[in-house]
């Protein structure tokens, strides 16, 4: 069976996609300053499904109609959203950005391995493993390796940032199999809706009705990381999906780290460290043995 691949045309939006969703770091934590973890998700959920929607709409295309197809938007917002979302700005509050980052990372490891074990066009070889262990690496040493002293199991913050991942990884493959033929504007919508459906009860139940008088600053974050990092990465999303497989395109959590810490050189005046170019370096050769055609050529030259 022919093994899921990353197109060029696939690498771009992928790339893309990291780009977007790096800013998002940022975005989320200025947030957090005003609103709770809930409430902030409610609003990152809230806000891009009105936007998708406001598209379907325009688009003209077709309603999805069907207790199987919303029970599978519900699963998927669960895993994709809710629980992601809701334990990753959590665990921003108590640990530090450089093990978060790191964490989020290993979504990677974990879409490879899950996707390995459900798809069969998407099996393990030792490619792939020295591809993710590479760009993993990269993302550890770019961020400085002495953040992985402070892992600590005991911490549930840092549990809760790891139990994120997993739920990414599995709405990868999730979305393959249930979201199969759904166009990825109408997919990111019904996710988003019921994700919303599900944040919106929990977050005034634990953190009180939303409030709506916030600072410009908290707003621009907001905007960014619903309209941009949620409604238009999502339609990256499925895009990738269903060009490269669940696999692949978790690979976007390997280069979402280096943009973050690039913008946080260019907007906050942050210097990079001298081991942050030797990771970028790392990822690069991750990438490239993840992309497999530097093998191909050199196999044809053989």
């Amino acid at each position: 069976m022919k093994q899921a691949s990353l197109s060029p045309r696939a690498w771009a939006e992928l790339s893309l996609l990291a780009l977007i969703w790096g800013g998002s770091f940022l975005a989320i934590r200025t947030a957090l300053d005003e609103i709770g973890p809930l409430t902030s998700v409610l609003h990152r959920t809230f806000w891009a499904m009105l936007v998708l929607w406001a598209v379907v709409l325009l688009r003209r295309q077709p309603l999805p109609r069907g207790l199987r197809i919303w029970g599978a938007f519900w699963v998927m917002g669960l895993l994709n959203n809710v629980l992601p979302f809701s334990l990753m700005a959590w665990g921003q509050l108590h640990i530090a950005t450089g093990l978060t980052s790191i964490f989020n990372a290993a979504t990677a490891i974990f879409g490879v391995l899950v996707a390995a074990a459900v798809f069969a066009d998407e099996r393990l070889s030792l490619r792939r493993g020295l591809g993710v262990a590479l760009g993993f690496a990269g993302v550890a040493t770019a961020i400085g390796l002495d953040t992985l002293t402070q892992i600590d199991i005991r911490s549930l913050a840092q549990l809760a940032v790891l139990a994120g991942t997993l739920s990414y990884a599995c709405a990868g493959a999730w979305a393959r199999v249930h979201l199969r033929g759904v166009p990825p504007l109408v997919a990111a919508a019904g996710m988003l809706t019921a994700s919303t459906l599900m944040m919106g009860p929990l977050a005034v139940l634990v953190e009180g009705p939303p409030s709506l008088d916030l600072s410009l600053r908290s707003w621009a974050a907001i905007g960014y990381y619903a309209v941009l990092a949620t409604a238009l990465a999502y339609l990256l999303y499925y895009r990738v999906l269903a060009m490269a497989g669940s696999g692949n395109l978790l690979l976007v959590t390997l280069l979402i780290p280096p943009v973050a810490i690039t913008l946080g050189a260019l907007l906050r005046d942050e210097a990079l460290a001298p081991q942050a170019y030797t990771g970028f370096a790392l990822l690069a050769l991750g990438l490239l043995v993840l992309d497999g055609r530097i093998f191909a050529r050199g196999a044809k030259r053989v």
